[in-house]
């Protein structure tokens, strides 16, 4: 079963949700009709075990589902086994190249794979990951990067063609070796050929699809350009797991695809912040007011709506349509609450009323 992050909500403006053939990774469910699961991956040395014990933690402080760790060579793959000792998320080991590397992985008891068959080489390699994953339960990830595509890509096609087809050829590959807990990703740094190829693929098969816009860039525009793509495709009902890939710290990835998540109503996790850009009405600093609430919620986990607003052309509309609300004037602001006024705060005392209403509705919720 999936952790009690939120469910998701139903939302007729969008298209429906492509139906997918459900798998089961560790205890988390993806496809089907679970939520969309929310993963990220270890920027540590997977051989420093303790370092990368350290950041699954913060990662599953912040509501992560599944983790991916590097598995370059043998002593990585079997710091996996005290790596899951010491945490409840699934762990998923990523191989390139060496088949040995995921039969390693494997005994040291990794919940998932996630590979390119086509970099394996010899199908006999292939074979032998195949069957050792299917006596453990284990799905298998066809990853694809357009970075990284097969020799045997035909180069005449588009990039999200090749792509496509190089899916295809693997995944009828594991089927011939009678193996079908498979999960796909086609992924792309340019977003419409991601969208193509994903919209391609989710009409030609049933497995569970997980959605991304590779090597993405910095937080200020990955984060950007990862929601263009994810949010598309996930309007268009396509996608069972997500991850939003940022050259960052691995939280802020998981901050951002839960962003994404909410900003569509597919799940309510943590507190959402309605703040406005500020103009020349504004006689508070809100830039200020809400870099410090923002800050505040981060320690929250409960799904509150939170509005912080500047005047009162929009301010007391919105404060009166979230669960806690401030529409601030000059000195002093109305406070909200599940859109009633219950007081007038000096500026002094902002951000500690405000909060202090929103942590007492948390501990009710």
């Amino acid at each position: 079963m999936n952790r009690d992050t939120g469910g998701e909500v139903d939302n007729k403006t969008m298209n429906p949700r492509r139906v997918s053939k459900p798998i089961q990774i560790g205890k988390i469910t993806v496809g089907g009709d679970a939520p969309i699961v929310v993963q990220s991956m270890t920027n540590t040395d997977t051989r420093d075990v303790m370092s990368t014990i350290q950041q699954i933690k913060e990662l599953e402080d912040c509501g992560c589902e599944l983790v991916r760790v590097a598995v370059p060579d043998s002593q990585a793959a079997q710091a996996i086994t005290a790596i899951k000792r010491a945490t409840p998320l699934p762990i998923i080991a990523d191989i390139h190249f060496d088949y040995r590397l995921a039969l390693a992985a494997l005994k040291a008891g990794a919940d998932g794979l996630r590979l390119n068959p086509g970099n394996i080489g010899d199908p006999i390699k292939v074979k032998a990951v195949a069957q050792a994953a299917k006596e453990r339960n284990v799905p298998i990830r066809i990853g694809l990067n357009a970075g990284s595509l097969p020799k045997t890509a035909n180069r005449e096609l588009t990039t999200a063609e090749q792509m496509v087809e190089s899916a295809l050829e693997q995944i009828k590959l594991l089927e011939s070796l009678d193996f079908d807990l498979i999960k796909v990703s086609l992924k792309a740094f340019d977003v419409p050929t991601t969208i193509e190829a994903y919209r391609s693929i989710a009409a030609r098969i049933a497995y569970p699809l997980h959605i991304g816009i590779t090597e993405a860039g910095t937080p200020r525009t990955g984060v950007i350009r990862s929601t263009v793509g994810i949010g598309t495709l996930l309007y268009l009902g396509i996608g069972d797991t997500i991850r939003v890939s940022l050259t960052a710290h691995p939280r802020e990835e998981v901050f951002a695809a839960y962003e994404i998540l909410k900003s569509l109503n597919l799940r309510q996790h943590g507190p959402v912040l309605v703040s406005c850009p500020s103009c020349g009405r504004a006689e508070v600093d809100i830039v200020k007011l809400a870099e410090a609430v923002e800050k505040e919620l981060m320690k929250i986990t409960k799904p509150i709506k939170v509005a912080v607003m500047g005047c009162v052309v929009n301010g007391p509309g919105e404060a009166m349509d979230a669960d806690i609300g401030i529409a601030c004037g000059q000195g002093k602001a109305v406070l909200f609450k599940k859109g009633k006024k219950i007081g007038v705060v000096e500026e002094k005392d902002f951000v500690r009323v405000l909060m202090g209403e929103v942590g007492r509705l948390s501990e009710r919720l």
